[in-house]
């Protein structure tokens, strides 16, 4: 009998292999990769209840970073989170939950109330979009140290930052990340499409097939 094992563990290993490269020609495997843990936090949302990584566990979450009173040296985050709101239903996501969460870094003027002022002048769904803030220090660590989007105090009582905008899966994988400018709608809902399609390919040769992509992607940059 133990003879026999490595054959049939050959013959099933071959069966996924071939499994895994059918899949892969009849419906090529794009991937946005994988770049590592994102980190876990702790907020507050615009309606004053707490909001923590998580709460979005399962969710594809698109974060981005800003104040509200920054006057004119307000990077367009809103008004590209509005259009991707807006656009979703268009980007063929098969079930698959996203939020967008804008986090202010000026919690002293960025209260619960003044964010869902803010959240209902743009037009943000509270179901798809939501604004947070937290406590100074958390923030820091959250912003600064764990996505690493650089803030810091100006003069006149505002802030200088970098725009940022990071994609994490619904497992808490960091997939894309865009600083040093803000990314096109386009461009957004391109990678949230992709990574809910391989969220929706659990199991199976699809599932290996992505695994293997990964891989590839991997070893290949």
């Amino acid at each position: 009998m133990r003879k026999k094992l490595p054959v049939i563990g050959g013959s099933f290993l071959g069966f996924w292999l071939v499994a895994i490269m059918g899949f892969a020609v009849v419906q090529p495997v794009k991937v946005v990769p994988r770049l590592g843990l994102a980190p876990g936090y702790a907020l507050v949302d615009q309606r004053g209840e707490r909001l923590t990584s998580e709460d979005l566990r399962g969710t594809v979450a698109v974060y981005t970073f800003g104040y509200t009173h920054c006057g004119t040296g307000c990077y367009p985050s809103d008004s590209i989170f509005r259009a991707v709101q807006d656009r979703l239903a268009e980007a063929d996501l098969g079930g698959v939950p996203v939020r967008l969460v804008t986090i202010s870094f000026d919690p002293a003027r960025d209260t619960p109330a003044v964010l869902d002022s803010v959240a209902r002048t743009v037009g943000a769904d509270p179901s798809v979009w939501t604004f947070a803030t937290g406590e100074p220090t958390a923030l820091k660590t959250l912003i600064g140290t764990g996505f690493e989007i650089y803030y810091g105090p100006a003069e006149g009582g505002g802030f200088e930052y970098r725009p940022g905008v990071m994609i994490v899966d619904g497992n808490g994988i960091l997939r894309r990340e865009y600083r040093w400018g803000m990314p096109s709608v386009d461009g957004l809902l391109k990678d949230l499409r992709v990574i809910a399609r391989e969220a929706r390919a659990a199991t199976g040769a699809a599932k290996l097939a992505y695994e293997a992509a990964h891989v590839f992607a991997c070893y290949s940059k």
